[in-house]
């Protein structure tokens, strides 16, 4: 078990409990829930634990799996200040290895269901319940395993015919959701999965140059597309070698600009479901901007405007993650520990 150090894992530690007690909430939260189960017939309509039993809170599949993240990530960086025992009873009730094989052959059976993005999220939950470690992360990570399994072999089957990658600003972007999976496959038990992974990244990114980065953001996203393509690349390239490809993608970052793409976006309406995405793409650019400034050289100039504008990102995105409004607060904290503490699977930026 690692326990958070470091000005942002104090951070972090400040939001632990209530960040706890939305998740618990969340994931044992029925109803809403937006269903993206194809209807071949009436005998499909049954309620969603029938093909989720682990998954079926928090208003879709993918938003579960990233709340139960949440909770494993909790009990492990901030141990003290969340409840233990009412967090351990909700995980074990839902991380069981009959319910988890279900979530499996589920996967199997529909193999672009929840593509790339819930993917990424369920080996970003094996991957930490796997640090967690002790009795209960172990226990919870072997229930794990078929479905991490299963999303290794549909990752391997998908990633040859990904001519071309998604660069939208939402669940489909395939930037940020194979970032993930570098962060968690050797931690998740995946480590083969590294490798063609980033053959595909540097396949579908490294020639890129000039981001229209004046485009962002449009008006639903949570992702910035310029941004995670970037910190996609700091996982796969060589420093000095990432350094040059990001004046080539993003020129003028050391002269703060684009503009659009290092300030804060506008949320007109914060409890509107599509506007109020633009809240997490706050906090997903304080994430990213976090990882590409800490990669770059001591003395490069851009390292303190990306560091200042990953600090703006975050003043604006946190005080809106738990609000009482459930279009925001059944993903928002999610994000929000991303851009606190780090990586999905590990400490590499903790208190950076």
């Amino acid at each position: 078990m690692t326990t958070a150090t470091g000005a942002h894992a104090t951070e972090l530690a400040a939001h632990a409990e209530r960040f706890a007690t939305l998740a618990r909430a969340n994931v044992t939260r029925a109803y809403p829930y937006a269903p993206m189960h194809l209807l071949t017939g009436p005998e499909d309509l049954v309620p969603p634990r029938t093909h989720h039993p682990a998954f079926h809170g928090s208003y879709d599949w993918h938003s579960a799996v990233h709340m139960h993240w949440l909770l494993v990530r909790l009990l492990r960086r901030c141990p003290r200040r969340v409840p233990r025992e009412a967090v351990t009873d909700v995980l074990d009730a839902h991380l069981t290895p009959a319910h988890l094989a279900t979530e499996a052959a589920y996967l199997r059976a529909h193999p672009s269901f929840e593509r790339p993005y819930g993917w990424a999220w369920l080996l970003a939950l094996t991957a930490e319940c796997r640090a967690l470690g002790g009795a209960a992360g172990d226990r919870w990570a072997a229930a794990l395993a078929p479905a991490a399994a299963t999303v290794d072999d549909l990752l391997r089957a998908w990633l040859p015919r990904a001519t071309y990658p998604v660069r939208h600003g939402t669940h489909t972007n395939s930037a940020f959701a194979l970032g993930l999976v570098l962060d968690s496959a050797a931690a998740a038990g995946r480590p083969a999965l590294a490798g063609p992974v980033a053959r595909t990244l540097r396949r579908w990114f490294t020639d890129d140059h000039t981001a229209p980065a004046h485009w962002e953001p449009s008006g639903q996203d949570f992702l910035s597309p310029a941004l995670s393509e970037a910190e996609a690349m700091a996982r796969v390239l060589p420093g000095p070698e990432f350094a040059a490809w990001l004046g080539r993608f993003l020129p003028g970052l050391e002269r703060r600009a684009p503009a659009a793409l290092l300030g804060p976006p506008t949320v007109s309406d914060p409890a509107d479901p599509q506007i109020g995405h633009l809240i997490g793409l706050s906090l997903s650019r304080a994430a990213a901007l976090r990882r590409i400034a800490a990669v770059l050289p001591g003395d490069d100039p851009r390292r303190p405007v990306l560091t200042a504008a990953a600090r703006d990102h975050l003043v604006a995105g946190l005080p809106h993650t738990v609000t009482g409004d459930f279009t925001a607060d059944h993903w928002l904290a999610t994000f929000a520990v991303l851009a606190l503490d780090g990586p999905p699977a590990g400490d590499g930026l903790s208190g950076a």
